[in-house]
């Protein structure tokens, strides 16, 4: 009698044990899901350089500001096209961004600018690996080409000097 008793003491403790691991688990997975939900994407930028030239781009919600050797234009950035935008760049693996491989490799030698995408998401920054200014990596590739397509409808708002 005492062995079925212990038996079943056993048999008890190592289910209990068991049950609370998959509750462990399954609590890890739905804080896991609620964080990554909540990535806050606050400002994109891309920048083009090489020898004698630069450009930049600067997206936050609202607006758009582009440089060019210096000179700056800001556009105002109507919501959808943010929303746009933000949910691309929140898709992208952000810590992983500085590991991305470029295709190509022009920046080398001065045949492209080397471009770099930058994200803010939380209040903490995210930088590219450099790759060839119009050749992204794969993982960029819908967010680069949705920022550096041509804006039609932009409102210039003035610079004050």
């Amino acid at each position: 009698m005492k062995t079925l008793f212990t038996s079943i003491n056993i048999i008890l403790l190592i289910t209990t044990i068991s049950c609370v691991n998959q509750n462990k688990n399954e609590n890890n997975r739905n804080k896991l899901t609620i964080t990554s939900k909540q990535q806050k994407i606050e400002k994109i930028e891309i920048t083009e350089i090489t020898r004698g030239s630069n450009h930049g781009i600067v997206l936050t919600s609202g607006f758009i500001k582009t440089t060019s050797n210096g000179d700056s234009t800001q556009a105002v950035l109507s919501p959808s096209e943010w929303k746009i935008i933000s949910k691309q760049a929140e898709a992208i693996d952000l810590p992983k961004i500085s590991n991305l491989e470029s295709p190509t490799t022009g920046r080398y030698t001065d045949r492209a600018l080397s471009a770099t995408v930058i994200i803010t998401s939380n209040g903490v920054t995210y930088t590219s690996s450099s790759f060839d200014a119009g050749h992204p990596p794969k993982e960029l590739e819908a967010l680069y080409n949705t920022i550096q397509k041509p804006k039609s409808t932009e409102k210039k708002i003035p610079q004050g000097k």
